[in-house]
This record gives structure tokens, C-alpha cells and sequence, in this order.
């Protein structure tokens, strides 16, 4: 993942720990692989929080995201 996003290994290691402190992925230990994977539901609720109140709160030119969202597509 480090090579394909051209981040140190270390540096990617530290957002996926942040990342896993919100709960926004979770690990899961393969030998010695550590496989990462995003917590869908919870993304999709930061997503819909941030996208009700954008564009000065305006939300509707972001409803079609909004509605994507909220059935999971």
C-alpha cells in the first residue's frame, strides 16, 4: 500500500493506527501480514455527517451522494 499511495511504510502505518483509533478500519493478523479493511457503516455515517452541512448548509446539490449513502450502495 506504501508503494501504490508513494508514502513511507512508517508513515502509513501511523494513519492506519489513527485510522483504527476512530474506527474507521479494523486489523486483522495473516502470519505476518496485518490486513486492514473499512468499517463501511461507520464511514458511511462520517460521510453523511459531513455532507448534511455542506455548502453553507445547503445540502441538496449533495443529495444524491447522501441518498447513496444511506441505502448502502
Amino acid at each position: 500500500m506504501a508503494d501504490s499511495l508513494d508514502i513511507r511504510p512508517n508513515t502509513l502505518s501511523n494513519y492506519l493506527t489513527i485510522l483504527t483509533a476512530a474506527g474507521l478500519v479494523r486489523s486483522v493478523r495473516e502470519g505476518r501480514s496485518i490486513r486492514y479493511l473499512a468499517r463501511r457503516e461507520t464511514m458511511r455515517g462520517l460521510l453523511g455527517f459531513l455532507m448534511e452541512d455542506c455548502c453553507g448548509g445547503h445540502p441538496q446539490p449533495c443529495q444524491p451522494v447522501l441518498d447513496q449513502i444511506a441505502c448502502g450502495c
